[in-house]
């Protein structure tokens, strides 16, 4: 399990899901008198689905035996950060035209990370199954 190099991406994954949303700021708000930074805390629906990616994530390393689940686990998990990610594209999106100035924090491209761990994920899952089914076809 520990060995296999999905394992380490579907980890980073949880990681970047898991924990630093609430080191990055998604967005900062400066009003006349003060700047506030905006975590992922903020909003139970981003504290849902940033919940929902990192249990999902952390599922998807415990269940190594079963490589087509461990496959689907992680589609359904990029469903859920594209989904996060259209909520930030939504929300920058009316940022830009508000009487407020606000700043966009690196914090809203962290589902953009998690994707690309996840689909690297996917790949060596599916080289290991390409590599089981070459082996059982020789027996």
């Amino acid at each position: 399990m520990i060995q296999r190099i999905q394992t380490l991406y579907l980890v980073l994954s949880a990681i970047v899901t898991g924990a630093l949303p609430f080191v990055f700021e998604l967005w900062t708000v400066k009003t006349e008198t003060k700047t506030s930074a905006v975590f992922a805390s903020a909003s139970p629906v981003f504290l849902a689905l940033f919940g929902c990616a990192t249990v999902l994530a952390a599922w998807s390393v415990f269940s190594f035996k079963k490589r087509q689940n461990q496959f689907v686990l992680n589609r359904l998990n990029m469903i859920f950060n594209f989904i996060l990610l259209g909520f930030f594209v939504y929300r920058s999106l009316n940022l830009s035209g508000e009487t407020l100035v606000s700043e966009k924090g690196i914090g809203m491209f962290l589902p953009a990370i998690s994707i690309v761990l996840l689909v690297l994920a996917n790949k060596a899952i599916k080289k290991d199954e390409d590599l089981v089914k070459s082996v059982d076809r020789l027996r």
